[in-house]
């Protein structure tokens, strides 16, 4: 094998296990705790894009949280499509915060608009 090709199939394995390590880092439930949560607060940005969207909310006692959502198409199977909520907006979040007490993060199950609820996960939803 010339030395050209074994250097380019080092940099696509190299590429490949940065791009795989990333996505085992944001997808799955291991980060998170067991046990689920409701946080309050007020939208503050909203981000749809992938690897799943993010809302960022201020809550009144502690600070800004992510919470993340499903992937894209899961969350807007779930009704939450852009345009459904804006910055300012009032939500609640049932979820699962990360398992480390200085991270605030959490894997939201639902979310909740108003009125409107977004079972994003329906089946790991503990709570009605």
């Amino acid at each position: 094998m010339p030395i050209v090709s074994v250097k380019r199939v080092l940099a696509a394995a190299m590429l490949l296990a940065v791009f795989a390590t990333g996505a085992a880092a944001h997808h799955g439930w291991s980060w998170a705790e067991a046990d689920q949560i409701e946080l309050r607060g007020t939208i503050e940005k909203i981000s749809m894009g992938w690897p799943h969207p993010t809302l960022d909310v201020a809550t009144a006692d502690d600070g800004v949280w992510r919470v993340e959502l499903g992937n894209p198409r899961q969350t807007e199977r779930s009704g939450f499509v852009e345009g459904v909520a804006k910055p300012g907006d009032q939500v609640v979040a049932l979820g699962n915060r990360s398992q480390d007490p200085k991270e605030k993060r959490m894997k939201a199950v639902r979310i909740t608009i108003g009125e409107k609820r977004y079972d994003i996960y329906p089946d790991r939803i503990r709570t009605n």
